[in-house]
């Protein structure tokens, strides 16, 4: 069963958020087959175009992670998480 992850980040991104800095996010989450990054700046607009890309790739087991930007533009998990099936 592949998986994927899509990563939901509230809050505005800094301005100097970049395409690299979605890529060393993506390459840390190791144990995924695939990994979308929703952002204000990059990305999809939403968790659902997210999750119907991965049901379009036979992906089927799909977390959702929350993550916010702190005051400094900082990326952060939250630890919380949501598990999407089709």
């Amino acid at each position: 069963m592949k998986t994927g992850i899509i990563i939901y980040a509230a809050g505005n991104a800094p301005g100097n958020w970049t395409e690299e800095d979605e890529n060393k996010i993506r390459k840390s989450l190791h144990r995924a087959h695939a990994v979308e990054i929703i952002t204000t700046e990059t990305g999809y607009f939403d968790i659902h175009d997210a999750w119907m890309s991965f049901l379009t790739r036979g992906i089927n087991h799909i977390i959702c992670k929350m993550a916010v930007f702190n005051e400094s533009g900082e990326f952060k998990l939250t630890g919380s998480e949501l598990r999407l099936c089709g």
